[in-house]
């Protein structure tokens, strides 16, 4: 039990099998090494066992907020889903906005523990400290949209009032690998298959009904210091200042310009760096094949219509649009929140098209499927280059570069495994190599697909993603905080030197952050003075900054820790081989010509600043940080000295 502040001090451990639903407190101890949210939730998968089928009824699948969500602090309304992954085989944890989470913490929970598997499907409603699951039958096969629509009229809630849904669609029902899970505002807990993993399970959903009973600060005073210290540099940050050219209004979108002039954005399955350098190289790209089509400056001009925002958010970078595609004879009409960078990317400009509202249509179609949009658009974009090597020819079917309407209709069936490209698709990208002789077209790290910047260009992306706990990803250690937009402060992309030293940094602040939980993009402004007094105010202790800044180092290195046990190791750190100097390699080109990532030189400087070895975490790093392995894992010290290419 605590007494820490910003806690409620209960978790719900429900037994999907069995029905039951058994309330816990929060281990104090655990609350100081982890945090919260991110942190608790990765050491209650790591004490489930690391060993566990990521599609068994013994995984996990951890609910979690922090102690500063569902606070006055600015952009602190998310929510951490943590599971063993099926895409990736490593821990996961994945992050929606909104405000499910805040709701979750006023509804009196720290967090929500599915474990099992029920015999049919249920949902689960949460309201003043008690879970009750409920039949779920009627919903099976529905879409997102619908099953939110309903279960709106079934809890007799409202939307942005008392109520909040997380549901999944068919594709975490037909178990796609990289199933999401959404809420009622089209946010998504996108990566590694948290989706997958709750519809094995047969959680159609989770709705939250609750009223606004926001958490006291311990020490007020403090608090409040720190509150105005945030909002102060908020309000001041180019990037984040609410009405000014940054987040607020363009949204996530108002990178595709900077990325596309500077050679950074991965272009037709990564072959390219930009869609200008595309058509430079190849004649027979058209010459509307262009990024800007796509860019958050167009969007706004053209199809927004709202800019909603989360709970505690001044900067409201959600772009609400609105817009119509005649598809194949009938008129699709869209409203969806929200036309984000990395879908508008990895559905356009990486797939070979640049179709803004075809765009728009697709987002919508992966939110109410329930798949995530970013893996959706890789795996598509990497069936376009099998389909032009001919290594789909003996399946009869194939996607054409750029077909946005084969696109659009390819992501349902990808849903419900309609047809056997659909099915194989729905696997992920190490599936399709192995089957279709598709290893030099893969774009994944630990069979993860890449965001929207290039490791040519940005090399702190390349070890960032090669390092990344949860596959590759950009949002575990955003250099291109520093890269691309100089904060905290400038540094050259094409420079590899000290990248893992500036990879790290980054990793420990989002752990920090993720464990809160709040937005990544309070880090655009915010530092760990800032993080300090927030949360010392907040739960009353007395932590310093180094302190906080080795506890994101422990939640990272219990995360390594796990995949270790799971075999993952230097191998592993790897990147695309078209990344890479050597067989597959392809430069860049533009501004990038001729550049490759340099990640072997990265690595040794980055297992150095964390004490690892070749990847691994040895037993005295585990000592130094506090590590303790809970009895019940099936974890003995030294297990994680395996060779790291076992």
């Amino acid at each position: 039990m605590t007494e820490l502040g910003g806690f409620q001090d209960n978790v719900a451990r429900v037994d999907l099998s069995s029905g039951d639903v058994a309330y816990e407190g929060i281990d104090e101890e655990d609350a100081r090494k982890y945090i919260g949210a991110r942190g608790l939730g990765v050491k209650y998968v790591f004490d489930q066992g690391p060993d566990v089928d990521p599609l068994g009824e013994d995984n996990l699948l951890a609910m979690m907020n922090g102690p500063l969500t569902g606070t006055q602090v600015v952009m602190s309304g998310r929510i951490a889903i943590c599971t063993k992954s099926p895409l990736t085989g490593t821990v996961t944890d994945s992050h929606h906005g909104g405000w499910s989470g805040a709701r979750l913490k006023w509804a009196g929970f720290d967090g929500l523990l599915f474990e099992g598997r029920s015999e049919h499907p249920v949902y689960a409603v949460v309201e003043d400290g008690e879970v009750e699951l409920r039949d779920a039958s009627h919903l099976w096969g529905w879409g997102v949209h619908d099953t939110m629509d309903e279960l709106e009229d079934e809890c007799e809630g409202s939307f942005g009032k008392n109520l909040s849904c997380m549901a999944i669609g068919p594709g975490g029902e037909n178990e796609v690998k990289y199933a999401c899970i959404m809420n009622e505002d089209d946010r998504a807990s996108g990566r590694g298959g948290t989706g997958c993993v709750m519809g094995n399970k047969r959680l159609k959903a989770v709705v939250v009904k609750s009223s606004t009973k926001m958490p006291k600060p311990a020490n007020p005073e403090l608090f409040r210091e720190g509150h105005q210290q945030a909002m102060q540099v908020i309000q001041e940050s180019d990037v984040t200042a609410p009405n000014e050219g940054g987040l607020s209004m363009y949204g996530t979108n108002v990178l595709m310009n900077v990325t596309e002039e500077t050679s950074g954005l991965p272009t037709r399955n990564g072959r390219y760096t930009s869609t200008e350098d595309a058509k430079n190289e190849d004649s027979s790209i058209p010459d509307d094949f262009d990024s800007e089509r796509v860019s958050g400056e167009n969007v706004r001009e053209n199809i927004l219509v709202d800019e909603p925002t989360c709970h505690s958010c001044p900067v409201a970078c959600k772009k609400e649009v609105e817009t119509s595609v005649m598809h194949k004879g009938e008129d699709l009409n869209v409203r969806m929140e929200s036309y984000e960078y990395e879908s508008a990317w990895a559905l356009g400009p990486n797939s070979g098209h640049t179709e803004r509202d075809e765009i728009a249509v697709m987002i919508d179609r992966c939110n109410d499927m329930g798949v995530d949009t970013i893996e959706t658009g890789n795996i598509m974009a990497m069936a376009m280059e099998l389909t032009e090597d001919g290594k789909l020819d003996d399946l009869g079917e194939g996607i054409e570069w750029g077909d946005a309407h084969e696109m659009i209709d390819m992501i349902e069936r990808i849903a419900t495994r309609e047809t056997d490209l659909a099915d194989h698709l729905a696997d992920g990208q190490a599936h399709m190599a192995e089957a279709f002789d598709g290893h030099g077209s893969t774009l994944t790290v630990k069979n993860q697909a890449i965001a929207a910047y290039d490791p040519r260009c940005m090399k702190g992306m390349g070890i960032g993603y090669a390092t990344s706990n949860r596959g590759a990803c950009h949002l575990r250690g955003y250099t291109p905080s520093a890269e691309l937009l100089g904060l905290p402060e400038k540094t050259d992309p094409y420079e590899w030197e000290g990248k893992g030293e500036l990879c790290a940094m980054f990793q420990d602040m989002h752990a920090i952050s993720d464990s809160f939980d709040i937005c990544k993009f309070n880090a655009f402004a915010e530092g760990i003075e800032e993080y300090v007094k927030q949360y010392n105010g907040m739960t009353g202790l007395d932590v310093t900054e180094d302190e906080l800044l080795e506890t994101g180092d422990r939640i990272y290195t219990l995360e390594r820790y796990y995949n270790n046990l799971n075999g993952f190791g230097r191998e592993e750190d790897s990147l695309p081989a078209r990344f890479l100097d050597g067989e597959g390699g392809m430069p860049g080109q533009g501004a990038s010509e001729g550049e490759f990532c340099e990640l072997d030189p990265m690595l040794d400087e980055y297992y150095e600043r964390r004490g690892w070895v070749d990847g691994v975490v040895p037993d005295e790093r585990l000592d130094d940080l506090g590590i303790d392995i809970g009895p019940g894992t099936g974890v003995s010290r030294g297990d994680s000295a395996a060779p790291a290419d076992d």
